[in-house]
């Protein structure tokens, strides 16, 4: 079910404020800390952020790019649409996952799990 921008927003100012709590209740229970320890809660509690978000408007890229018949990359004829799959993929923003569309050659059995590279290789690019 696609969700409305209000219902997105909702969600990550929801988990925004339960990391700025974390933060809160980290800095009411480490006494004196150094810019080392400050800096590594903050980095990480960003993390946790910055991911949420990217897989927040990734959900909505996959609902809207759904890509249909794929050439397969092996014997290049029409790969058919097997229904959504979830992937684990490292990006800038750390790890997500992304669900897409699942597709398979019948000629050849190759698969692929597209925008991307074909399924179990590496990197995994998300276009």
């Amino acid at each position: 079910m696609k969700r409305t921008r209000q219902q997105k927003k909702a969600d990550l100012m929801s988990k925004a404020e339960r990391l700025i709590d974390q933060l809160l209740d980290w800095e009411s229970q480490t006494e004196r800390p150094n810019l080392t320890q400050i800096e590594d809660i903050v980095l990480k509690l960003r993390k946790e952020l910055g991911q949420e978000m990217a897989e927040t408007l990734l959900e909505g890229q996959a609902e809207r790019t759904l890509v249909p018949g794929p050439a397969c990359p092996k014997c290049e004829k029409e790969m058919h649409y097997k229904g959504q799959r979830k992937k684990q993929v490292e990006s800038r923003a750390g790890g997500l996952e992304v669900e897409r569309g699942y597709y398979v050659c019948r000629a050849c059995d190759e698969t692929i799990f597209p925008p991307g590279s074909p399924a179990g290789t590496e990197p995994f690019e998300v276009e």
